[in-house]
């Protein structure tokens, strides 16, 4: 039965805005600009390079480190700039740093070093890139569009997160390891291009009087966020998944073309299997949620999507079941992984007040994605020290930090309507 008040109109979608389009098209480009390049810059170094497990670590690290530098920075940065200028001028930044790199790399001239700081650069402007669009949308659509648009900037987000991966590995598989540095440069030509391209005039937020300092702005979005129950069992989920995350992502690139020894076509299928997924665990959660609870599918697609990881160090040999396995594990962590992205986006929203969004992204960002580069370097030594199926069962493991502490939060018991 129809529950819906007379009164009420839906709100035109934001699909039919022009600009919104265009922003969308941007950010997802940068998105698996940003996301493929995380993997193809290691790949380049382990196979044009020789980079070792240690090296291959470090590069990854280095790539994830802007984050716990600037992110909170950023945050208090972007309140007082236009979110526009910002993502067209770091498109173009990155796109350039890129190109370079791959036009060094095609002549022999790209060592380690300048590939350390290619990934270092990447990284800085990813996070100015990614706050901004975050604090986008408040400026450019109605405040009934919202809930809309940022479902879309969500999804699309996340499935550049998970498929960027696969993307990457399939461009270097495909493609000389240069030829894939490159495409990651064309990714976010095409965002500039898009962005370029908005229209409406930006709303930025007015600061009457004297503007705070940067770090009062900071301390204010640090302290509602860690006193927040709810934001701060989300931090802390986040930091467990990411940590763990980038762990076994390290050992995970050096497992399967060592200890299966599947075919370069084969590795690219099997983790390209995470992105098409993606789509199926947004459907998921437009409806799941409503249904079950929030609470319980953040948990429940948790424990599924991150345990699924544990049966990759059980694999042997190249074979079609061993190919099939592979597949259907990164199909069950690209959904549920998916699943639980853009659930949890909704939580964030609903408790946090508009003049505090664009500091409470930033701070969940630098206390998830802030830990990413120690669980580089983790996975990096534990894959010398230990050897890859070992570390690749222990780093696995980890994957199941996330649900317990969700478990054991606030989060596990909100149901179908969000607190507001």
């Amino acid at each position: 039965m129809d529950q819906t008040p007379p009164s009420y109109s839906a709100p035109p979608s934001v699909w039919r805005d022009a600009d919104f389009r265009r922003l969308w098209a941007g950010q997802t480009a940068s998105q698996l600009g940003e996301h493929t390049t995380l993997v193809v810059l290691p790949l380049f170094a382990f196979l044009a390079l020789d980079a070792g497990a240690g090296q291959l670590g470090a590069l990854r690290a280095v790539g994830q480190a802007p984050v716990v530098l600037f992110s909170l920075l950023a945050g208090a940065w972007v309140d007082r700039w236009r979110a526009r200028t910002v993502m067209v001028l770091t498109d173009a930044a990155r796109a350039v740093a890129l190109g370079a790199a791959a036009v060094a790399g095609l002549f022999g001239l790209l060592g380690l070093p300048a590939l350390f700081v290619a990934a270092f650069a990447a990284g800085a402007l990813s996070v100015l890139f990614d706050v901004a669009y975050q604090a986008s949308l408040v400026r450019w659509v109605r405040r009934d569009q919202l809930l809309q648009g940022n479902s879309a900037l969500e999804g699309s987000r996340s499935a550049a997160q998970i498929g960027g991966r696969a993307l990457g590995g399939a461009l270097v598989s495909l493609l000389s390891a240069p030829a894939a540095v490159a495409s990651g440069a064309l990714f976010f030509a095409v965002s500039f291009a898009s962005l370029r391209r908005i229209r409406r005039a930006e709303a930025v937020p007015e600061h009457p009087g004297r503007a705070p300092r940067v770090r009062h702005r900071i301390r204010d979005g640090l302290r509602f966020v860690t006193g927040h129950p709810l934001l701060r069992a989300v931090c802390l989920a986040s930091a467990a998944f990411q940590f763990s995350l980038a762990a076994t992502m390290t050992v995970h690139l050096l497992f399967l073309p060592r200890e299966l020894h599947p075919s370069g076509a084969t590795v690219g299928l099997a983790l390209a299997a995470t992105g098409p997924v993606a789509l199926l665990g947004s459907l998921l959660a437009a409806r799941l949620p409503r249904r079950y609870g929030h609470g319980m599918v953040l948990v429940s697609a948790a424990v599924l999507g991150n345990g699924a990881l544990l049966w990759v160090p059980a694999l042997h040999g190249s074979s079609a079941v061993t190919v099939a396995a592979l597949l259907a594990v990164n199909f069950v962590f690209g959904a549920f992984g998916q699943l639980v992205n853009v659930t949890v986006m909704p939580v964030r929203q609903a408790v946090t007040p508009d003049g505090m969004q664009g500091r409470a992204a930033a701070t969940i960002t630098f206390v998830g994605l802030g830990s990413a580069p120690l669980g580089s370097l983790l996975g990096g030594f534990l894959a010398q020290g230990w050897g890859l199926r070992t570390s690749l069962l222990v780093t696995a493991a980890g994957m199941m930090l996330s649900p317990a502490v969700m478990a054991a939060s606030p989060l596990a018991r909100l149901g179908r309507r969000l607190p507001l």
